[in-house]
């Protein structure tokens, strides 16, 4: 009796892990991993260098001070959790971009940020699919800090070189089979 069931409990288990990583479109994930990367980046780029955060224990010692550090605020855990927590909301500025050399398809921004006078991009190479095409991404976006939360806030906080290739190809597979483009060379 015993034995049946496991053996049913191994059968259900392989059958629900089987179906339950759906094949990904590589495309599309990696794109959202260079989006939040873009994103975080543009976003740490806007806070003052100056600012500083308190971090460590908030414990008294038994001399009656405290030990803390000040790091800078840009890089800390603290801020990059809150900035990945609205990363994805900003998928809606992206839209599908068809490389008309290459004909290589990728999301790309399309909306200029905020005090980037006259940085339009061409837009006869985006393909605008109506309200609802960001969705994809955002949830593909989700998915991703999801997946990589740790990595994306390690990486950042220690400001490593090259973070497209660091989260998007080595930590990921997402951008593994897909070639770069010439400005991302």
């Amino acid at each position: 009796m015993a034995s049946w069931i496991i053996q049913m409990t191994v059968m259900v288990l392989s059958v629900f892990s089987s179906g339950g990583q759906a094949k990904r479109d590589k495309m599309l994930y990696c794109s959202a991993c260079k989006a939040i990367v873009d994103e975080l980046d543009y976003s740490i780029r806007q806070v003052d260098p100056k600012k500083t955060i308190n971090v460590g224990s908030f414990r008294l010692n038994p001399d009656g001070t405290m030990k803390d550090k000040k790091v800078p605020l840009a890089r800390s855990e603290t801020h990059l959790s809150e900035l990945l927590d609205e990363v994805c909301n900003s998928m809606s500025d992206y839209a599908l971009y068809v490389d008309p050399s290459t004909q290589n398809r990728r999301y790309r921004r399309f909306a200029p940020r905020s005090g980037a006078a006259g940085e339009f991009p061409d837009f006869n190479n985006f393909q605008f699919d109506g309200p609802e095409a960001p969705n994809a991404l955002k949830f593909a976006c989700e998915t991703v800090v999801e997946e990589l939360e740790d990595d994306i806030v390690s990486a950042f906080s220690r400001d490593v070189e090259n973070v497209h290739q660091e989260l998007c190809n080595r930590v990921s597979d997402f951008c593994s089979d897909i070639r770069p483009t010439a400005e991302e060379l």
